[in-house]
């Protein structure tokens, strides 16, 4: 190719959800939700069903689900008389299906989930930095334990995509991307996945290019990424295919299918002729137009090639901008903490809180009626049974999605000097009634 080969050094950080050989990578239950933690554990309706329940009940009465013991305390705790109560507007909650999703949160526990489900979670802004020179930061996430897990992984970083899609402001058409996302082995993601959360990658897939965020599907054969997601993607690299079977065959057709065919090329045949090094590529001119199907020498890597030893791994850590962030696990007052405390009768719902009533939970007190105050001055409060209005109905469903989110942020900050729980406390009052009052003006 005329050029000499000479090993460059670049900006490195190293990840791994277990821990072991990088920066620990963290997500409260709430943060990755019923949805894709359903998926996770292999659910079926009606247990998925039961899992929406407790997160709305946790979410009404204040209950932060952080992590794994979390989840198992309430899901428990809502098969007894008193959880009965609470739930008892969304549906019977059966202790056979609870039984059923405590297994399987055991068989996640066993997987590693325990390390994933806890906090500091990751901040995003920490995979976007540049360094001195300008160049961009690469993270690498270790995955070969992970890759034991495949339901995990895949899970993991879907909610990670989706993570970005929520946070990152639209930017339009950015001359380069902030981020570009590589799955390697990305059949996992689509592996048994129901069709509402196929419907959820595509979208992301989709509409995340606005938010400055590039996305690449690495596997090995094109058959693996469903024809829906494979058509929002515009730039394509194939390296060699053997047709052996009449599997094979079909992913030969499929890949040169998908190519903007070029004339003088026969895509199928040179798919099965390409040797090492060399590719099949096509990608989006300037104005958004695929270029036709070129074969292509592919440039080596301008990093070392081969695996780190210990040592060198360690050094790297030791360097790291983020050490010391995300190394150490936090447990904050949340569910299962609250859960052995006891809970406030059943008249202390969402309903009596946003009408301005203090709530009985450890007597009253101050921080009781801080939430009631803050209720007052923000306008939320009403009469007990009055019926909210389409305003009033429209800002708590809002607020008690945006609030879990955000209170969660303001918790961390204000939690340092009064405790996780009673921050995140305040900081639901505060959010609820600020936007309750915007809505309400």
């Amino acid at each position: 190719m005329g050029f000499d080969y000479e090993p460059d050094r670049f900006p490195v950080v190293f990840w791994d959800l277990f821990g072991e050989q990088g920066h620990p990578v963290r997500a409260t239950i709430s943060e990755v939700g019923p949805v894709l933690l359903s998926r996770m554990m292999s659910l079926n309706d009606v247990q998925e069903g039961v899992l929406n329940i407790a997160f709305r009940v946790a979410d009404e009465h204040g209950l932060l689900l952080d992590d794994l013991k979390d989840l198992r305390s309430f899901l428990t705790f809502l098969t007894t008389a008193e959880g009965e109560k609470w739930a008892t507007q969304y549906g019977r909650v059966s202790k056979p299906t609870v039984g059923t999703i405590q297994r399987q949160i055991l068989v996640l526990e066993n997987q590693g989930g325990t390390n994933f489900f806890s906090l500091p979670t990751i901040k995003l802004e920490d995979f976007m930095h540049i360094d001195k020179d300008g160049r961009g930061r690469i993270n690498i996430l270790a995955a070969d334990k992970l890759m034991q897990n495949p339901r995990l992984y895949a899970t993991f970083l879907l909610w990670l995509l989706s993570q970005l899609f929520q946070e990152l402001p639209e930017v339009g058409d950015p001359p380069k991307p902030k981020l570009v996302f590589f799955f390697d082995e990305a059949h996992l993601l689509f592996t048994d996945a129901p069709k509402a959360l196929l419907d959820q990658i595509e979208q992301v897939v989709r509409l995340i290019r606005s938010k400055g965020v590039g996305v690449y599907f690495v596997t090995q054969n094109p058959l693996d990424v469903p024809d829906k997601v494979l058509g929002q993607l515009g730039n394509r690299v194939q390296h060699a295919l053997r047709a052996f079977t009449p599997r094979d065959q079909k992913a030969v057709k499929a890949a040169a299918e998908t190519f903007r065919q070029n004339p003088e090329l026969d895509t199928a045949k040179v798919i099965m002729e390409l040797g090492k090094g060399e590719a099949l590529v096509s990608f989006l001119e300037g104005n958004g137009v695929p270029t036709p199907v070129e074969r292509a020498l592919i440039r080596p890597p301008a990093g070392r090639i081969g695996p780190l030893t210990a040592e060198e791994r360690r050094a790297v850590l030791d360097a790291s901008p983020v050490k010391g962030k995300y190394d150490k696990a936090i447990d904050r007052e949340s569910a299962f903490e609250m859960l052995q405390k006891g809970l406030p009768p059943e008249g202390s719902t969402e309903e009596q809180k946003e009408a301005g009533e203090p709530s009985q939970a450890g007597g009253g007190g101050f921080w009781a009626q801080l939430t009631a105050i803050l209720a007052i001055i923000f306008g939320t409060n009403r009469k007990r049974g009055q019926r909210l209005t389409a305003g009033q109905a429209m800002a708590r469903d809002i607020t008690r999605t945006v609030s879990n989110r955000v209170a969660g942020q303001i918790a961390s900050d204000i939690g340092k000097s009064l405790g996780g729980a009673t921050g995140s406390q305040v900081g639901r009052a505060i959010v609820r009634g600020a936007l309750g009052g915007m809505l309400k003006r």
